[in-house]
């Protein structure tokens, strides 16, 4: 993940798919980490490559955050127990499903105001 945000605050997703992402009338290729400070670029191609580091970002801002919609690519893949205990001792929820079910999942969150987080991995 980059240090600065991609962009300044969470907002709707427009469009998943062909590799990245579109919001706020710009697109991005890759995956996506969405916290309440911001989108930021989420260097992960793969379910396989993500551990609990790979949210050490987030966890800073549990206090902020109810849980994650964690999008791991284009089938559901369940998190090992390190992972989930993780997010137990990090006081967050974890809700995992495939790249577009959490992409359609978060922008409902999100307009609801909900303080959500979501990590994507893109898809083609």
């Amino acid at each position: 993940m980059s240090k600065e945000a991609f962009y300044p605050q969470a907002v709707e997703l427009e469009a998943y798919g062909k590799g990245g992402f579109r919001f706020a009338d710009m697109s991005h290729k890759g995956s996506l980490l969405i916290l309440r400070s911001g989108i930021y670029s989420w260097d992960y191609t793969s379910f396989n490559q993500v551990d609990a580091g790979a949210f050490a970002s987030l966890f800073k801002e549990a206090e902020q955050t109810e849980f994650l919609v964690f999008g791991t690519g284009e089938q559901q893949v369940f998190p090992s127990l390190a992972l989930r205990q993780a997010f137990i001792e990090a006081n967050l929820g974890l809700e995992v499903m495939d790249t577009g079910a959490a992409a359609r999942t978060y922008n409902i969150l999100q307009a609801e105001g909900r303080s959500i987080a979501a990590a994507l991995i893109a898809v083609d």
